[in-house]
Order: structure tokens, then sequence, then C-alpha cells
């Protein structure tokens, strides 16, 4: 590494200040950079060597700053941030983009028929419950029956959440009848993410000081990381669920689409894709990935453990997931 490359650069916090909007943005338009999914095992491993090789002190020969953020943002793109393992592809925050404009356009497009609404619920929210396992927060294993309850649950859970909203808008106009995907997805959201992370919600997450020290583990901080992940899932979905069917709506009174209804999927799916672009990095920087919470408001045995061993401390910090 060239003398220009200090090894006090803190790569284990995100470039941009995470304390504005602004700089969680730019995190997150790099962390859901769709380009990342392309990127092959041998470019994620030397991503890999680069960040731990700094992180220890080993000097990389010829290493500019920006191969050093550039490396620490493919590491993070394909790296669990608590367990280090390699995160499955469909999973990562990446993915997200082209799997859920392929998902979405079709729930989009096919939701008039029973068999179509049952199919594209299940098929996105056996998605979901992959990314949800897959950016869950916290080192703990999860069980495989453990796995298979809550993602039988939560899809179950969306399953018959679509279904029922599909049956009390039959009389409705047709336009209500397109929000129907959202709706279900929003309710869906706040099924499948707290059971998928059930195990969080039962005996907590790490929680550290403000120098990564472990000082326990929190329920109360989970039940806040899973809250805000909620918020978040929900706001990136509306916009790519709710402004396509408008402008699908206006389109399909039109003689082209009359002509051609073989392109409605086609736009559906390029509609849905340019809104996620922007909702994805800009819903996931709705809150701190590095979330906080003051130690009066956690349980009070944890509270009383963490004020024994360190009198002064008046705020814990997570990884909230994604």
């Amino acid at each position: 590494m060239t003398q220009e490359i200090p090894f006090n650069i803190n790569i284990k916090e995100p470039r941009w200040d995470q304390g504005s909007f602004e700089g969680r943005a730019k995190h997150f338009f790099m962390v859901t950079d769709p380009r990342n999914i392309l990127l092959g095992p041998k470019v994620l491993e030397e991503a890999k060597t680069i960040v731990q090789n700094y992180r220890m002190g080993i000097p990389t020969p010829g290493l500019t700053e920006d191969q050093l953020w550039r490396a620490k943002y493919i590491y993070d793109s394909a790296f669990h941030p608590d367990t280090g393992e390699k995160m499955v592809l469909i999973g990562r925050m990446s993915a997200q983009v082209p799997m859920n404009m392929t998902i979405t356009g079709c729930m989009l497009t096919f939701y008039r028929t029973t068999p179509a609404v049952l199919f594209w619920q299940w098929i996105n929210q056996s998605f979901n419950a992959i990314v949800n396992y897959t950016n869950r927060s916290g080192d703990a294993p999860i069980t495989t029956s453990q796995l298979g309850t809550a993602y039988v649950s939560a899809t179950t859970g969306a399953v018959v959440t679509a279904l029922g909203l599909k049956s009390l808008t039959k009389r409705l106009p047709a336009l209500i009848g397109r929000f129907v995907p959202f709706a279900a997805v929003a309710a869906a959201n706040c099924i499948n993410i707290p059971l998928m992370r059930q195990r969080e919600l039962k005996h907590g997450i790490p929680i550290t000081d403000e120098n990564g020290n472990r000082l326990g583990e929190s329920t109360k901080a989970a039940q806040q990381a899973i809250a805000q992940v909620v918020v978040s899932r929900i706001g990136m979905a509306a916009p790519a669920m709710a402004i396509p069917p408008v402008i699908m709506n206006a389109l399909e009174k039109r003689a082209f689409l009359k002509r051609y209804p073989i392109m409605n999927a086609p736009l559906q799916v390029g509609l849905v894709g340019f809104c996620l672009v922007f909702a994805t990095p800009l819903c996931c920087a709705l809150f701190p990935q590095k979330s906080s919470m003051s130690v009066s408001r956690l349980e009070p045995e944890v509270r009383a453990q963490i004020l024994k061993k360190n009198p002064g401390t008046q705020v814990v910090y997570f990884n909230k997931g994604l």
C-alpha cells in the first residue's frame, strides 16, 4: 500500500455520514447497486481479502483510497455484517431490484384470477422469506425447524391476506383491484418479517457501545429493528406498486395495448423496475443501519447488567438488519 493511504480510515462504517438522510442514501445506492450481483467469486474474494488485510494492518501494494472503498462496498454487498458469511445471491440487497421488478410486475399484471394471485403471492413471500433470513440481524444460528415453521407461517399468512383482500374488491372499480397486490404485500410484510426473525424477538439481538464492544443481547432492540425494517419494506414497495397501476390503467385504454396485449407484462416490469431503482436505496436509508437506543429503554435486567459493568453508558447500538 502506498504511503498516501493511512491505516486509520474507518471502513467498519459507511463512507458517508450516516447521521443524515443524504449520507445514508449515498451509502445504500452503493449497497443496492444491481450490478454487484454480476460480480464473480474471484472479485468477491479479492474484495474480502483487501478489506480484511486493511483491518489487520496488512498493506495491499498500489491500493488507492477509492479502491479501498470500492472493495469495502463489494464486500458489504455479498457478506453478512455480523456473521461474515457469504449471503445467498438472491437474498442480497443488490438483487432486490431485478428480483422485485420481475415478481412485482407479474403480481400487478396477473391479479384477476385466484390461481394467479395465489401463485405470485407465494413466489413473492418465498422470495421475501429468503431476503429476511439473509439480512437478519445478529450472529445466532436458526435451526431448520424454526426456519421451516417461520416460512410456512409467513407465506400462508401472506397468501390468505391477498385472497381475502381480493374477495373484498370484486364489486369495486377495476383501478381499486389493481392495488390489491400492494395492500397484500404491505400486510404480508407485517407478518413475514417478524416471523422470519422471530428468534431475535425471543432471544434478542447483539447490542454494543459506540466502539463496537458487545454489551449483551436485547429483545427491545430487536423490536425496534424489526419495526424499522417493516416500515422501510412497505415504503420500498409503495412507489413500485402504486404508480404503475395508475399508468397501466390509462395505457390499457389506448389502442397500442389493445392491439398488443402481450406487451402488458413487459411494460409493468419496466415501470416497476424504474421505481425500485430509486425506492430501494431511499427507503433503506429511512433509518440508520447502525441503529441506536437509550439504555433506559432496554429490558430492566439488560439495563442493570450494562450499568453494572459500564456505569456511564447511555446509548447502545445494534445492526437493525435490512
